[in-house]
């Protein structure tokens, strides 16, 4: 198949999936997304049976497959997983709705309900920006008093989207949480992320360790990846002293040089061979 590979910082991910789709007998074309020129109101030359969308700033990403799609060529993640999986409200709300096990969360748009609702939820609190990644900007509230000093603090930046307020249960879990990989519906390979931080994002020192894939783990994140739209994604759950796994993330553009050190698993050539299989269908 001729593959495009769409990025803008040459990673590890987008070094292994080039090296994998070329080792299957595959045509890839690497398009440098910060140096192309983007034409949405004509029809673009480009012809590609689908394209990897790779880029790591959010913004390029979705610009360049709103044209992409455009084009009529599948890209994958598409725009609608992207956004989705990008938007931390929305995510946790979509999982909810399917009966995805979640934190326990509000959001509020002013200081009073957020302290209302995080005394329902009762402390400590978690607090995120709706958007972001490795961990950035997100806060742990043992008390009112520490709640309220975050709280002033996001209310006074720039940012519109800081303002709003998206709080979560803190869940104590045992050291450790869990990144899975949704495949087309299959989930290959899981990793620990393990610290004695309570963040335990590898992008924070996290150590990855491998991590059986278990019945109830397959379940979840199976459900968990089509709830989002399917393909391509990386879901992380947390362990609750109760035993239950909470999805508390989707990535759907995401990394993985940490869980090929850990397990040894191709994972590149597992996203291509099975990216190929839905396509041709």
């Amino acid at each position: 198949m001729n593959i495009g590979l769409a990025y803008d910082m040459a990673r590890f991910e987008e070094k292994a999936l080039l090296q994998a789709a070329r080792r299957l007998g595959h045509t890839v074309s690497l398009i440098h997304v910060p140096n192309k020129e983007f034409w949405v109101t004509k029809p673009d030359s480009m012809s590609y049976d689908f394209i990897f969308q790779r880029c790591v700033s959010y913004y390029r990403a979705v610009s360049s497959t709103i044209v992409f799609e455009r084009n009529n060529i599948p890209v994958v993640n598409s725009l609608n997983v992207i956004r989705d999986c990008e938007d931390k409200l929305l995510t946790t709300a979509r999982l909810s709705a399917a009966g995805v096990d979640v934190p326990d969360t509000a959001v509020a748009f002013r200081r009073e309900p957020a302290l209302n609702a995080s005394r329902r939820l009762g402390y400590p609190v978690v607090v995120k920006p709706i958007y972001g990644s490795w961990g950035r900007m997100i806060a742990r509230a043992p008390d009112e008093e520490t709640l309220q000093d975050i709280i002033e603090l996001r209310e006074n930046m720039q940012s519109p989207y800081i303002k709003i307020h998206y709080l979560q249960r803190y869940v104590d879990k045992p050291g450790r949480d869990i990144r899975a990989y949704y495949v087309w519906g299959d989930v290959p390979v899981a990793i620990y992320r393990v610290s004695g931080n309570w963040k335990t994002n590898t992008a924070l020192g996290g150590k990855a360790e491998p991590a059986p894939i278990t019945d109830e783990l397959r379940e979840i994140v199976i459900k968990s990846g089509e709830a989002l739209g399917g393909g391509v994604l990386g879901i992380d759950l947390m362990e609750s002293p109760d035993g239950r796994l909470l999805v508390s993330e989707i990535n759907a553009i995401v990394e993985f040089r940490n869980t090929v050190r850990a397990t040894g698993y191709d994972l590149a050539g597992k996203i291509v061979e099975e990216t190929v299989r839905v396509m041709r269908r």
